[in-house]
């Protein structure tokens, strides 16, 4: 529940595999947010974020793209063995348009709700503004008089 509204959420985890980057459309097309998470201890995932990030822009094709919300999550800070620093993260999401960022421990339940909580927040920002389905009024006249013919030539 995000500000008394009831959110479906579908996440597609993918591992960070390069296998699953040909299947982005199908995946990405209408997704309202997208969620980047790198394994604090593994430097290499840290610097995929840049090519996930351009991958989904890409294959989502989203209106705005300089505006569409992206999550960053640093997992596992659990783990003694830390190799991206907060501090590194953080710059990066600065430099992205201030993304917000968490670390979490999914193994310990560590800031994941708060991170799940900002991504449906702003999935929800991305929804249009119920108005704009008002357009159209409550009700619509059907008749079923037919349209007498004109006197004179039909051509």
């Amino acid at each position: 529940m995000v500000e008394d509204r009831l959110v479906t959420m579908q996440i597609w985890d993918t591992a960070g595999q390069e296998r699953f980057q040909s299947l982005g459309v199908a995946f990405y097309r209408g997704a309202d947010c997208c969620v980047l998470v790198f394994d604090v201890t593994a430097q290499n995932t840290f610097k995929s974020l840049e090519g996930w990030r351009d991958e989904f822009l890409i294959q989502a094709s989203p209106r705005d793209p300089e505006n569409f919300p992206f999550v960053v999550i640093g997992n596992k800070i659990d783990l003694e063995n830390r190799a991206v620093s907060a501090k590194r993260a953080q710059g990066w999401c600065h430099g992205k348009g201030d993304i917000p960022y968490f670390e979490t421990s999914a193994k310990e339940a560590i800031n994941v709700e708060q991170a799940f909580q900002t991504v449906a927040k702003n999935a929800l920002a991305q929804e249009p503004e119920v108005g704009m389905y008002n357009e159209f009024p409550d009700q619509i006249k059907l008749t079923s008089e037919q349209n007498k013919p004109r006197e004179g030539c039909g051509c």
